[in-house]
């Protein structure tokens, strides 16, 4: 890989953690109980939408959760009250911080990440 791309990687994956993403617990209320929305200056490779995805702790299990959504509008702004409380990335359950990284390098096109996926 070329040094643009390696500066454009790390600008973007700052220690290895997803730097445009909010992440939200809403405590346990509902089946997706944690919300992560994508974001930064992507919505040019989303046909101008903005991406989240809400999942339960375990979405990669049978009976887990994990359902993608995108938006005319980023859906934590003007206010994220409706979705829970403000947690940073390291927070989210192991399999929550895999699903969104997985979607994160996708959605940056870091095609080098072990998570990439087409």
């Amino acid at each position: 890989m070329n040094k643009r791309y390696e500066e454009r990687k790390n600008r973007l994956l700052p220690g290895g953690e997803p730097r445009y993403v909010h992440c939200y617990d809403n405590g346990d209320e509902t089946a997706d109980r944690y919300t992560a929305v994508y974001t930064g200056n992507y919505t040019s490779r989303t046909g101008g939408y903005h991406w989240y995805v809400g999942m339960s702790g375990k979405p990669f299990h049978p009976q887990g959760y994990g359902m993608h959504g995108e938006s005319d509008t980023q859906i934590d702004y003007p206010s994220y009250k409706h979705l829970g409380k403000k947690i940073k990335y390291e927070q989210l359950p192991e399999d929550c911080r895999q699903l969104v990284l997985q979607d994160y390098v996708y959605l940056w096109g870091i095609t080098d990440h072990p998570l990439y996926k087409e």
